[in-house]
C-alpha cells in the first residue's frame, strides 16, 4: 500500500500558522497607527475647512452647518467641531474638533484638536503627543 503525500503534514501547519502569527503581531499595531492618523488628518482638514467658512461667515453664523460640523464631512463621524465665542486672545472664535464618545479616537493621546482665529493650533487634554506631533501629517 502507497500513501498519498500530497496533503499537509500537522507540523507542517503549525509552522504555517506560526509565522502567520509573527506577521501579524508586527502589522497589526502599525496599521492601526497609519489609522489613527487618518483620522488625525481628517480633522485637520475639517478644521481648516471650517475656519475658512467662519473667516466668510464672521458675524453671520455663530455655529457650523451641516458638512463643517463633523470629520469626515459625510459618513459616521469620527470627530464633532464646535464654534466657540470669540475673545480678544484668539482673535474672534475658535474652533474644536473633539473625538465621538464611542468612535475609534475617543481614547488618542491627541485629545481635541483647537484651532483658533489667529491660526494658533492646539489640543486639549493631549496627554501622549505634542502638538507638532498630533497636527503633522507624517
Amino acid at each position: 500500500m502507497r500513501r498519498d503525500s500530497r496533503a499537509f503534514t500537522l507540523l507542517e501547519m503549525m509552522i504555517a500558522l506560526a509565522a502567520a502569527a509573527i506577521v501579524a503581531a508586527f502589522a497589526v499595531p502599525g496599521w492601526r497607527n497609519q489609522i489613527a492618523r487618518g483620522h488625525r488628518v481628517d480633522a485637520v482638514t475639517a478644521l481648516y475647512r471650517a475656519a475658512q467658512y467662519a473667516d466668510a461667515q464672521a458675524a453671520v453664523a455663530a455655529s457650523l452647518p451641516a458638512g463643517f460640523d463633523q470629520a469626515p464631512p459625510s459618513g459616521r463621524a469620527i470627530y464633532r467641531l464646535k464654534r466657540l465665542a470669540g475673545d480678544e486672545s484668539n482673535g474672534g472664535y475658535a474652533i474644536v474638533a473633539s473625538p465621538t464618545q464611542t468612535g475609534p479616537m475617543r481614547d488618542d493621546p491627541c485629545g481635541a484638536f483647537v484651532l483658533d482665529a489667529n491660526g494658533t493650533r492646539s489640543n486639549e487634554s493631549g496627554a501622549g503627543l505634542s502638538t507638532q506631533a498630533c497636527w503633522s501629517d507624517r
